[in-house]
């Protein structure tokens, strides 16, 4: 078997892997990704997932680099040759004009400009990409991993030997491979003191996976193929307590929803424009109007892929639950077709499943609900070790066992940097959403722009231990103020700038 050495190796090219691994790059590493499917990006590109962002994305909220690939999204929409001069005179627009984000956008450009930024590295050779390949086994010794094992589809094998590991895959699976101490599922109340969480742990019951289609508008309405799981997925009740009951495909469900804008006096957005990424009004060559179909309908509710024998079973039915859902609106008559263009695959599904919940390090510092709740902080949370901060609501969908629900509002809050260090192991460090949070802050932190500043400045981190011989631990708790200059440097804000709510 052939070994090869690195500083650092990121396992998983998630969003937050890509960033890693750029970020490690940055500061001279050598370093080596690896991604199962062949698009690096995760949520933002394989998973087809438009990014979910907070109010003010604007002007603050995020890294430097994440604010100016925002602006390259735009650069490259105003640059299109069928741009309008609508498009051209806007400043500020989201490509797909859509009312759940700012900058829903083709996820073929998303990829594209995510590599782009790797290209300095790759072409030095200071960056080695892997796709198509995965982490399978690790080897460790007490409290460090010496190397992981890797396979492609081949199924030849190397051994990536390295100073430090990031996990950045979107399940977090390099934590049971190197036996990191994590949790995954809902912990109990008694364990973590939060006001919503479970009377009892159950770490299987996850926030639903979803596997992402792209839907166009086809005036024709080309014939679609009846799916052989059309009649299980038809009858399908959800049931839980208190009060939930509905069939899955309706648009009566918790919330009320129609398939158009303005189509009921209540409801004036529907699910269409929802992460709509095309929108015809912006072109002069005619182009269909094309939406991501990620909706309460296709949630899948029956199972998980983390921690289950049965994981390759719920994959599937995922992805045939999502053809099923699109079959059912093309039955209702809706002028739809499945496009896999935009998505890079010939069947209109995403690459990948959206993963919302992945196995989360047990940390030197956990973030509990007490610490960024709206209900609990009368002022903004604040951590001494922030090296980023970020905002969304705490919002969980129906898992998978209880079918808890739960969308609360939060405070703009900190990523603490002990939030990144694991209790135990010595060389790993999470780079996505396998961070130290509970199930139910996972809820706010699983979002595009946070997942890009933990992958970013777990890259950092890894090269500002490297460089100083420490291991982070004591890092973290002995040289925090000068990483955290570092980071100031490199763009991050540590600290929000928004007037203090206490103060209302």
């Amino acid at each position: 078997m052939v070994t090869r050495v690195f500083d650092i190796a990121v396992i998983g090219g998630s969003l937050g892997g890509v960033q890693a691994a750029r970020s490690a790059c940055s500061h001279g590493m050598t370093v080596y990704l690896c991604e199962e499917t062949d698009w690096i990006g995760g949520q933002l590109t394989s998973q087809a997932v438009p990014p979910d962002e907070n109010r003010w994305i604007e002007e603050q909220g995020a890294t430097r680099t994440y604010l100016n690939y925002r602006r390259t999204v735009r650069d490259a929409y105003r640059k299109d040759p069928a741009a309008s001069d609508q498009l051209k005179s806007l400043d500020r627009f989201c490509p797909g004009n859509s009312w759940v984000s700012r900058i829903a956008h083709d996820p073929r450009l998303a990829h594209h400009l995510l590599l782009a930024s790797l290209m300095p590295y790759l072409e030095t050779g200071k960056l080695v990409l892997e796709t198509h390949t995965l982490c399978t086994e690790a080897e460790v010794h007490g409290d460090t991993i010496l190397s992981v094992i890797v396979a492609g589809t081949s199924g030849k094998q190397e051994r990536i030997q390295a100073s430090f590991f990031l996990d950045a895959t979107d399940t977090g699976d390099l934590l049971p491979l190197t036996g990191t101490e994590y949790s995954v599922g809902a912990e109990s109340r008694k364990e973590t003191g939060e006001k919503h969480a479970a009377e009892q742990a159950d770490a299987q019951d996850q926030q639903p996976i979803t596997w992402v289609a792209a839907l166009q508008l086809d005036e024709k309405r080309s014939p679609m193929k009846r799916p052989d799981s059309y009649e299980f997925f038809s009858r399908f009740h959800v049931k839980g307590e208190p009060q939930l009951s509905w069939k899955v495909w309706t648009w009566n469900g918790i919330r009320r929803f129609t398939m158009f804008d303005n189509q009921l006096p209540d409801s004036p957005l529907g699910l269409w424009s929802y992460r709509r990424i095309q929108y015809p009004p912006y072109y002069t060559d005619n182009r269909r109007e094309i939406t991501l179909l990620n909706w309460p309908q296709n949630d899948y509710l029956l199972g998980n892929i983390i921690d289950t024998p049965d994981k390759d079973h719920h994959l599937q039915m995922a992805r045939e639950l999502t053809l099923c859902c699109a079959y059912w609106l093309w039955e209702q008559g809706f002028p739809v077709s499945l496009h896999g263009e935009v998505l890079g695959t010939e069947d209109g599904l995403a690459k990948a499943p959206y993963i919302r919940e992945s196995r989360r390090i047990r940390a030197k510092k956990t973030v509990y609900e007490q610490d960024i709740s709206s209900e609990e902080n009368q002022s903004l949370p604040r951590f001494d070790d922030s090296i980023g901060i970020g905002h969304y609501a705490i919002d969980l969908h129906l898992t998978t066992k209880t079918l808890t629900t739960m969308y609360a509002d939060g405070r703009p809050f900190e990523i603490p940097l002990h939030a990144l260090i694991p209790i135990r192991m010595k060389n790993l460090l999470p780079a996505a959403k396998n961070i130290g949070v509970t199930h139910i802050t996972g809820g706010c932190f699983r979002l595009h722009p946070v997942e890009w500043t933990i992958g970013e400045a777990a890259g950092h981190f890894a090269a500002f231990c490297l460089k100083r011989h420490l291991l982070p631990s004591e890092a973290a708790d002995h040289h925090c103020t000068e990483f955290q200059q570092l980071l100031k440097t490199e763009g991050f804000q540590l600290h929000w700038q928004l007037p203090d709510p206490s103060a209302d």
